[in-house]
């Protein structure tokens, strides 16, 4: 699967820059111009962001969510599907740089990652929650509240809260637990000043799974909460008039 989706980033990566040799103006005296077309090594999570600008933004953002993401990329896929890209985006990777800093700082026992244009932070729920509980364990009330006031500080952005389960029981019982423990995390951010217009919360069960449930440490990942940080309207309008 990783060699799937280097290779067909690879291949946006190649359209991109066709797309910019199609558009290059031939000087006045009639001589050619030689653009070169290879591919800059070591690409940043900044670079790759203005890349997936420059093929479609959202658009292209998208696709890339499916594709990296799969079946289990749903927070991934939230972030990639709402890429700005080209300068702007750079503008937003290096903001959102300094933000997923300091979540790592902050936040134990979390696992917090670059995205495109955003961040994404993934909880296993037997940090946050006991068994088949959605209350927060006060451990875990701490943890959110760190995340709230990074939030806080960085305040021009969408926060989107998923709840997953493992394969045990029923969907009639994974779901609304799910919905639950998503909940519960959005419902302490609103509590320590998170804009609600901010944030989107929902459950997918065991509908997402990141691993196999035919395994106990499979059930442990696959029980988790995700939590995707990008840009709203107006961080992009910023990004855009070069104000970030």
């Amino acid at each position: 699967m990783q060699r799937f989706q280097h290779a067909f980033f690879s291949f946006l990566t190649g359209l991109l820059l066709l797309g910019n040799l199609a558009q290059a103006q031939t000087p006045a005296n009639g001589t050619s111009t030689t653009v070169t077309t290879d591919k800059p090594k070591g690409m940043s999570k900044t670079l790759k962001g203005g890349i997936i600008g420059g093929l479609g933004g959202a658009a292209a953002g998208g696709v890339l969510g499916r594709v990296i993401g799969g079946k289990s990329g749903t927070a991934k896929g939230a972030i990639l599907g709402a890429v700005l890209g080209g300068g702007a985006g750079a503008l937003i990777g290096r903001k959102m740089d300094k933000q997923a800093a300091e979540l790592r700082r902050a936040l134990d026992g979390a696992k917090v990652e670059r995205v495109g244009e955003g961040i994404k932070i993934t909880f296993a729920s037997g940090i946050l929650f006991g068994t088949n509980s959605a209350t927060l364990t006060p451990a875990a009330t701490g943890n959110i509240d760190e995340m709230a006031a990074t939030l806080l500080k960085y305040a021009d952005t969408n926060i989107v809260v998923e709840g997953h389960t493992d394969a045990t029981g029923s969907d009639a019982i994974n779901q609304p637990l799910s919905e639950r423990r998503a909940q519960a995390v959005a419902n302490e951010l609103m509590a320590k000043g998170v804009d609600t217009s901010r944030i989107t919360n929902t459950g997918y069960g065991a509908k997402q799974p990141v691993a196999d449930n035919a395994s106990a440490d499979g059930k442990a990942a696959n029980r988790r909460v995700e939590v995707a940080i990008f840009a709203n309207e107006k961080m992009k309008k910023a990004a855009k008039n070069g104000q970030l």
